[in-house]
């Protein structure tokens, strides 16, 4: 199990926008990538917005968050303070309840 991780910060006052371009935009293009498990959005008190999305391998992990970023950078960008980073790489620790 691979994770696919992508973080930005927000402007103020954006959480509801962000929720509905990621829900129309973001979801359907992580969803279509091969080995797709899961996708989870988070939004912190500061505005910081981090994205995790669940795949079989690690390569599948990491065309999710190319697209991701082209995604961004074309859609979010005017809702977010700054560019948005990626990171990639093995689940280590995991639980269900």
């Amino acid at each position: 199990m691979y994770a696919a991780i992508r973080q930005a910060r927000a402007k103020s006052g954006t959480a509801e926008e962000l929720a509905r371009r990621i829900k129309d935009g973001a979801v359907p293009i992580i969803s279509d990538v091969d080995g797709f498990r899961a996708y989870y959005v988070v939004y912190a008190g500061d505005d910081t917005v981090t994205a995790i999305s669940i795949f079989d391998k690690f390569e599948q992990a990491e065309e999710a968050n190319k697209r991701a970023i082209a995604w961004i950078e074309k859609d979010l960008a005017p809702l977010l303070a700054g560019p948005a980073s990626a990171a990639a790489g093995p689940v280590i620790v995991h639980t269900l309840a």
